[in-house]
C-alpha cells in the first residue's frame, strides 16, 4: 500500500464535513495488525483498537496552494513489543463514532518501527506534496 486518503474522508472533504481551518485535526499511530480498507473506513472507531499511544494534536498547520503541512509529530515513550506501521490522521469531534478518517500513511522514513519504549516522531514529507497535496 502507498499513502492515501480514505474515500469516506475525500467525500468529507467535498461536502465541506471537515474544515482544515477550524477543526481539531489529530494523528494517530497504529500498529501492524491494522489491516487498511481505505473505501470503508470511516471512522475513528474503525481504526481505535490499533492505537498504540495517546494521539497526536497537529500543530503549525498550513495550507499553501492545496498542500497540507503540519509539524511533525511525536509519540513519546510507546509501549515496548509492537510494531508502529502506519499513521492516520482524522478530524477529532470529541467522539470516536463521529470523528472522521482522512488520510493514512505507511510510507514514512524508518517505518515499520519496532516499538521500543522510546519516543517515535513522524517526519512528514518536506517535498513539494508535503502530507497532502490536492
Amino acid at each position: 500500500m502507498a499513502n492515501a486518503m480514505y474515500g469516506k474522508g475525500k467525500e468529507h472533504i467535498l461536502n465541506g464535513d471537515i474544515d482544515f481551518d477550524t477543526n481539531v485535526l489529530k494523528a494517530i499511530l497504529l500498529s501492524s495488525s491494522y489491516t487498511p480498507s481505505l473505501s470503508t473506513h470511516e471512522f475513528l472507531t474503525d481504526v481505535s483498537s490499533y492505537r498504540l499511544n495517546t494521539d497526536q494534536t497537529l500543530t503549525g498547520v498550513t495550507k499553501t496552494l492545496g498542500v497540507f503541512d503540519a509539524n511533525d509529530p511525536t509519540w513519546t515513550a510507546v509501549a515496548s513489543g509492537a510494531t508502529a506501521s502506519y499513521v492516520a490522521i482524522y478530524k477529532d469531534t470529541g467522539t470516536p463514532s463521529t470523528s472522521l478518517l482522512i488520510a493514512l500513511f505507511d510510507t514514512i522514513t524508518n517505518f515499520p518501527v519496532s516499538t521500543i519504549g522510546s519516543d517515535i516522531t513522524v517526519r512528514w514529507d518536506n517535498g513539494a506534496s508535503k502530507i497532502i497535496a490536492l
